[in-house]
């Protein structure tokens, strides 16, 4: 299996960021699964990796989510709009 680069790979963007229950809502390009770690990176500072510990669509919890989706997930720190998420 050919190494990925340690930026990962681009699996989507954020549009939406709903700071008082701190949820990221995350466009998807690839598909993505709870378990997975993903990497957000944007603005002059963020930059951070974390562990999927549960997702959401339409606000019912979801295992794995497939191109094209729009998830919802916690997230650790502050993200804004246009954020790039991706998989290591």
């Amino acid at each position: 299996m050919p190494k990925v680069a340690k930026e990962g790979k681009l699996i989507g963007k954020i549009t939406h960021y709903f700071a008082n229950i701190e949820v990221a809502v995350i466009d998807l390009t690839s598909p993505l699964k709870v378990g997975e770690t993903i990497r957000v990176v944007g603005g002059e500072a963020t930059d951070f990796e974390q562990k999927v510990e549960s997702m959401q669509i339409d606000h019912a919890a979801v295992k794995s989510a497939k191109k094209g989706d729009s998830v919802g997930l916690k997230i650790k720190e502050k993200v804004h709009e246009g954020y790039k998420v991706f998989k290591v």
